[in-house]
């Protein structure tokens, strides 16, 4: 059973950064393909951005395409996302998920393993 837990979220003003951390615990996590979803108030879950399991291919949500950067360590085991000139309207909670294969996956149907979350707030 693989255990994600997300870190690194808050309060930030438009044009400002973030770095999202995603721990794997529980698995081998270069066997994992990784992704990044986010959830808004009265919407739903939607797809940020994913990374294949040993890192080389890497897919972004139009919306977010130039501004944020997936990456993975996986002699950490851990996943980040790097958000650049981050707007109003990716406030939103965060979540990493994982699912055990090689090719990267951006539909949130397809993951096993999910992150409790972490509160991205972008202000005005």
């Amino acid at each position: 059973q693989v255990q994600l837990v997300e870190s690194g979220g808050g309060l930030v003003q438009a044009g400002g950064s973030l770095r999202l951390s995603c721990a794997a615990s529980g698995g081998t996590f270069s066997n994992y393909a990784m992704g990044w979803f986010r959830q808004a108030p009265g919407k739903e879950r939607e797809f940020v951005a994913a990374i294949s399991s040993r890192g080389g291919w890497t897919y972004y949500a139009d919306s977010v395409k130039g501004r944020f950067n997936i990456s993975r360590d996986n002699t950490k085991n851990t996943v980040y996302l790097q958000m650049n000139s981050l707007k109003p309207e990716d406030t939103a909670v965060y979540y990493c998920a994982g699912k055990r294969t090689i090719r990267a996956v951006t539909s949130t149907q397809e993951y096993n393993y999910w992150g409790q979350g972490t509160q991205v707030t972008v202000s005005s």
